[in-house]
């Protein structure tokens, strides 16, 4: 199997396919052109660091279309391989790695022919017999670089260029003229060869090659490290029918509703919950967070984090693609495939770079004979040319910085769904939160309850938990809370034809009797009339709390009237002042979105820090009206300008809202919410904590600022290195050395980003 096939809808798949043998820009560029050819080919994504390429295809049968495109890929020159394929050890001769073996043989069958070279940096002239050089440079020619030839000859078929093109060019010129001065000279005469320029050029392109190819390995390490998560076998324990024994199983064959056993120190096979015992789970790896969560029986476990010192049972939930590690998974190779728009740039540049290139060389192989030189000497300038602009680290500056980007955030707990929100997010300067599960706990509490004179407090209190039975709403369950722990028994069908109003509350009838359960904004579009409550209202929401009216009406034509009202108190969140500080000493406006009252939404922001004279609250906005907010932020600049607005949410009812923003960020969290909040975002925070905010907000900067030095110094090896490699300041020796430095140093920038942490 060399793909990967997802179905997208009815008529559309998606088509992951290995590629061999890429090495460049060109390349790329190449592959991209031979796959969107295919009729019903939409896109075709290709990415040099990863070695892959994304199809979407429109078409029913979705194997015919893997075999079409690994077709596609083979006839353009390049080998379609497995996309699943493992890391397996590398293979060692006496010690070294195998592939690092033709480097080793260039490097001993070309170090003979440099030696004079240095030892005419000391006065000491002297050469090796012509024909000692001739077989020392054949085999590295046309031996170890045979593969420059077998690529160069793909791309001259398919009427394009690329660096092996290049160097098979350049090394062949230098061989060929080489051996004709050595043929054309007098018996006896002694003349300069240039068979090292050649042997060296070659060797130090296969070291280049091996160096990035390493390198680039070191940026997939996020990925691996995620698959290592997962644990080869789980411990199933019997189900007393068809298996009475305790039994090891693959991890591949759980289903959902196995009871595995999971022993101290081992890691959790699959999601589930908690059955059977206490411990805690280390889901650092997961969520970014240092410290072990406490588990107990119900609570939600994530397959891949770590048990603690408990031996504990859990019922399997999610299994394979559906688990939240698979998630994870899936959204970081996403990330990592996808190309960023700046890449755009680079692909027009990469498509007429060989064709430019080889027609400055014929330029200076020409302008140095029109000068009077040797042909010699226009040779080795023109070869030098051809060297020196291999496109090599232009192909390497996006991919490998949003390799290790991406990849260094899913180790903190910071998933970026694709490289598109990656590159917008640096150019966020308004940050709107949601205030609720966001910038507060998200679990208020009942603080008290106010029954108007003449009404039981504690049947009250029973007729709006019987409201609230089935609702999954917070105030919901803090009313819930509220009851239970006053002793009171609330039956499920105590509250009949129950109607949940979104954003305003809860309509039912208990004993024939209309009840209603919520906002005072809905109190008041229901005309229910505060009445001796009303001084109560003012207090309470002064003070910061929430306030829920309960009303009721005995019959469709009677008036409503109020029996209680209800105040909640949330409380923030331990990081998120620091986070909203941080924000807004990096220049950023920060904003409150709630649907709360004003006077409990600013109280809350007063806590927080917040500018609330300044405008930084905005309240009483219903979850539908959210991605209105989002729009008429963005336009705030006025003049024509626009702001780039991340919205922060908890991904499920800010969905609208999330989608909206140039950037969405979807908080997870650890009582579950996370799979909707990774479809439903940009930038996905696996943990519940604010101050991530900021710091996927200075991944996202710091790794486009890697971009652009990338492609600054990819720029400018070529824009430096080909004039002076024209006017004959750089041998081809030289050039080789350069290239290979320009293609190691865009991925070594790009891994310094591994060493990122997420500021406090």
């Amino acid at each position: 199997m060399n793909s990967v096939t997802m179905e997208l809808n009815d008529d559309t798949c998606q088509i992951d396919l290995g590629i061999g043998g890429m090495t460049c820009a060109s390349c790329v560029s190449r592959v991209e052109k031979a796959l969107r050819k295919h009729p019903g080919v939409e896109a075709a994504t290709v990415n040099l660091a990863t070695e892959s390429a994304r199809i979407v295809y429109r078409g029913s049968d979705a194997t015919h279309a893997a075999a079409l495109m690994r077709r596609a890929v083979r006839d353009a020159g390049y080998e379609p391989r497995a996309m699943d394929a493992p890391e397996v050890e590398q293979e060692r001769l006496w010690g070294l790695p195998l592939d690092l073996w033709p480097v080793v043989i260039g490097a001993l069958l070309s170090a003979p022919l440099a030696l004079p070279m240095v030892g005419d940096l000391f006065g000491r002239h002297w050469m090796l017999p012509a024909w000692i050089q001739f077989l020392l440079a054949t085999p590295v020619q046309f031996w170890l670089g045979a593969r420059f030839y077998k690529a160069g000859w793909h791309a001259l078929k398919a009427l394009t260029g690329n660096m092996e093109l290049l160097v098979a060019i350049g090394t062949t010129a230098a061989w060929a003229l080489s051996t004709w001065l050595w043929f054309k000279a007098e018996p006896g005469e002694m003349v300069h060869l240039y068979y090292e320029g050649g042997a060296v050029v070659i060797t130090l392109v296969l070291l280049g090659k091996w160096l990035e190819a390493r390198a680039k390995r070191q940026t997939t390490d996020a990925i691996r490290a995620l698959h290592a998560l997962r644990p080869e076998r789980a411990h199933l324990v019997p189900d007393g029918v068809k298996r009475t024994e305790m039994s090891d199983v693959p991890v591949d064959e759980l289903l959902a509703g196995d009871i595995v056993r999971v022993l101290p120190g081992e890691r959790f096979p699959a999601d589930g919950e908690l059955l059977l015992g206490e411990t805690q789970a280390d889901e650092s790896m997961l969520t970014g967070e240092a410290m072990p969560v406490a588990k107990r029986p119900g609570d939600r476990i994530t397959g891949g984090s770590l048990n603690g010192e408990g031996s504990v049972e859990i019922r399997v939930k999610a299994v394979g693609a559906q688990s939240v590690l698979a998630h994870i998974i899936a959204l970081v190779q996403d990330a990592q495939a996808g190309k960023a728009p700046v890449q755009r740039m680079v692909d027009q540049v990469a498509a007429v770079f060989v064709p430019v290139v080889l027609v400055i060389a014929l330029v200076t192989l020409a302008g140095w004979l029109w000068t009077g030189a040797p042909m010699e000497d226009a040779l080795l300038h023109a070869v030098a040319v051809l060297v020196i602009a291999c496109p090599c680290a232009l192909g390497l500056a996006t991919p490998a910085a949003i390799m290790a980007g991406t990849g260094v955030a899913a180790r903190h707990g910071i998933l970026i769904k694709d490289a598109q929100a990656l590159e917008i997010a640096h150019k966020v300067d308004t940050v709107a939160f949601d205030k609720t599960g966001t910038l507060t706990v998200g679990k208020p509490r009942l603080l008290l309850i106010e029954a108007v004179s003449g009404a039981d407090e504690e049947a009250v209190l029973g007729a709006a938990a019987a409201l609230q039975a089935q609702s999954a709403h917070p105030l919901a369950h803090a009313v819930l809370e509220a009851a239970t722990a006053r002793g009171l028994v609330v039956a499920a069908d105590a509250a009949r034809e129950v109607q949940a109003v979104t954003g305003r509350g809860t309509l039912g009838q208990i004993k024939g009797v209309t009840l209603v359960l919520g906002s005072l904004r809905w109190m008041d579009e229901l005309g229910v009339p505060l009445g001796p409550l009303a001084l109560s209202v003012h207090r309470h929401q002064a003070d910061g709390a929430t306030v829920s009216l309960l009303a009721s009406r005995a019959g469709e034509d009677q008036p409503w009237s109020a029996l209680a009202l209800l105040a909640f108190g949330d409380e923030p969140k331990p990081g998120a002042a620091g986070a909203l500080a941080a924000l807004k000493a990096q220049g950023l406006k920060t904003y409150m979105v709630s649907g709360d009252n004003r006077g409990a939404a600013e109280a809350m922001a007063r806590r927080l820090g917040m500018d609330v004279d300044g405008g930084a609250v905005i309240a009483e906005v219903l979850p539908g009206d959210k991605a209105d907010i989002v729009k008429r932020l963005r336009e705030e600049a006025g003049a024509g300008h626009t702001h780039t607005v991340a919205m922060v949410g908890d991904g499920v009812n800010d969905a609208p809202a999330l989608a909206a923003a140039d950037v969405g960020i979807a908080m997870g969290s650890r009582e579950g919410g996370s799979d909707v909040a990774m479809h439903a975002a940009g930038i996905t925070l696996m943990r519940g904590d604010p101050a991530m905010v900021p710091a996927a907000l200075d991944i996202s900067r710091r790794t486009v600022s890697k971009i652009r030095q990338n492609l600054f110094w990819a720029f400018a090896y070529n824009a430096a290195g080909i004039p002076l490699a024209a006017l004959g300041y750089l041998s081809p020796v030289l050039a080789g050395a350069a290239m290979a430095l320009s293609s190691v140093s865009v991925v070594s920038n790009a891994l310094l980003l591994k060493r990122w942490k997420p500021g406090r």
